[in-house]
């Protein structure tokens, strides 16, 4: 029986996993086949060119499901940009295509809102603070992005399991955890932390069906925890990446006297840069998004096997756990034989 909780009700999805929104991996390939494996689907809207070229990635996406399928949604990242999308062109492409379910991030929780009215809003967040503005802002769903977490992890440097109790503590609206999330453990944590289900983009990197060059998965599966480092630490726009050659240049170059300016990094850190490694394979083409769930992953599944085996290892450790409660009678027999 697979794990119900509030996001397994309200999407109508048969598991509690989201495949989070990635740049240049969020393509129909792989959103299709987290939708068809009973999760969470989830297209990353900027990665197509076009608004026009996001309405054919969401039909391509539905063709690929099939009447068998469960849900998709599309993400759209609110975030500062060397030259701005048009976030209301994207949004107006999903929502005529009749996309329910999106996804936002950034910092400006109005237009999260505001963009897709009369939609489920799922809004990432790295602190209580900006979730509560969420929530006020009439958002359906939260996503609590730990310190862990692949990308802009926030300034405040909390990890998870603080922050998901702390989320608990406050919010009124369901949310989900996202952040270190690669297996059946991580669901289990992450729903006796409060939340209805996890969020997962590194470990969705990692499958058959990702976008992305195998010998970049290869190279996730052979990574342990501790390789992925933080850039824009000195701009207070903290990302975390992948450790390779350019992402250590890029820090060297913060940490020198003086420090950096963005324009000092703008060709290093460059997205064109970041695609040729999903491309071509070379790990040290350019920065990469990674988060430290690099070091619980050591396989390269397909999507149904990955969400059948993270469901079913909750679920059995669930049990487990509940075979730790014992009755007072239970505990005095126990005792007695000490």
């Amino acid at each position: 029986m697979p794990i119900a909780t509030e996001l397994t009700r309200i999407l109508g999805i048969k598991y509690p996993i989201v495949q989070g929104g990635m740049q240049w991996v969020g393509t129909p390939p792989l959103a299709a086949a987290v939708a068809s494996a009973g999760a969470l689907g989830m297209l990353t809207a900027l990665t197509q060119p076009s608004p026009d070229a996001l309405r054919e990635a969401i039909r391509e996406t539905r063709k690929r499901i099939g009447t068998d399928g469960w849900s998709q949604g599309v993400n759209i990242t609110l975030l500062p940009s060397i030259n701005p999308p048009d976030y209301a062109e994207y949004a107006r492409a999903a929502l005529e295509e009749g996309v329910g379910i999106f996804e936002t991030a950034g910092n400006n929780r109005h237009s999260a809102s505001d963009a897709v009215p009369k939609r489920f809003v799922i809004h990432k967040c790295v602190t209580v603070k900006h979730a509560l503005s969420g929530q006020k802002m009439g958002v359906d769903m939260l996503s609590i992005d730990g310190f862990e977490c692949a990308g802009h992890p926030g300034e405040d440097d909390i990890g998870g399991i603080v922050l998901l109790a702390r989320a608990a503590q406050e919010l009124s609206i369901p949310y989900i955890a996202s952040g270190g999330f690669a297996d059946g453990r991580g669901l289990a944590a992450a729903l006796s932390l409060g939340a209805a289900g996890v969020n997962m983009g590194t470990r969705f990197m990692c499958t058959v069906e990702s976008p992305i060059h195998q010998k970049i998965k290869e190279k996730i599966v052979e990574s342990t925890e501790k390789d992925t480092i933080h850039i824009f630490r000195t701009l207070r726009n903290t990302a975390r990446v992948y450790r390779n050659a350019v992402s250590t240049e890029v820090v060297r170059l913060e940490r020198r006297p003086g420090g950096a300016k963005f324009e000092d990094l703008r060709e290093l850190v460059a997205g064109a840069r970041g695609k040729k490694v999903y491309e071509t394979g070379d790990h040290d083409a350019g920065i990469w998004s990674a988060g430290i769930a690099v070091g619980l992953i050591d396989d390269i599944p397909n999507c149904k096997d990955l969400v059948l085996k993270i469901d079913k290892d909750a679920s059995d450790i669930i049990k487990g756990m509940n075979r730790l409660i014992i009755d007072e009678e239970e505990y005095d027999t126990v005792r007695a034989k000490l």
